[in-house]
């Protein structure tokens, strides 16, 4: 029953980004069309003038002082698969926070593949949790440290 879910999601998955791509052909056609007639009816009584295309950089896997500047992932092996099956779903920020010891994020990512329609990631998985666990170890500490200088007193019944 599992396996035909799942199979079905990545069916209704596949057929999403179909139409997508379709659509953005269709918009990428019009969108021509439009520059090209725009372009040779010449409306306005302004001469011709040279458009000179600038080269624009978008560079989204730049990495800065050792950190992947869109996603805060620290640049270490295994981080562009993490980057790649992890923030297709949820901010990488979520992942960051959560630190944990192998065996939580093997069981995390099995309730994400039960419950959230996480695909199988097959020999990624180890890599994953081996750039987690290197990267971001639990804390020692608890959630806030002791509280210390306090005037404590008592309640009176």
């Amino acid at each position: 029953m599992k396996k035909q879910n799942h199979d079905k999601v990545k069916h209704n998955v596949k057929d999403l980004f179909r139409k997508i791509w379709l659509v953005s052909v269709i918009l990428a056609i019009v969108a021509a069309a439009l520059i090209y007639f725009v372009k040779d009816s010449n409306l306005s009584n302004e001469p011709d003038t040279e458009i000179v295309d600038m080269p624009v950089e978008v560079d989204f896997d730049k990495i800065e002082n050792g950190i992947h500047l869109r996603t805060g992932f620290i640049d270490a092996p295994g981080m562009i698969e993490t980057i790649q099956n992890c923030t297709n779903c949820h901010s990488s920020k979520l992942v960051i926070q959560n630190r944990m010891n192998a065996e939580r994020w093997k069981s995390t990512i099995k309730w994400m593949q039960e419950t959230q329609n996480l695909w199988e990631l097959g020999e990624n998985e180890t890599v994953i949790i081996n750039y987690l666990v290197t990267n971001y170890p639990p804390k020692k500490v608890g959630r806030r440290a002791a509280l210390t200088d306090v005037e404590w007193y008592q309640l009176k019944e």
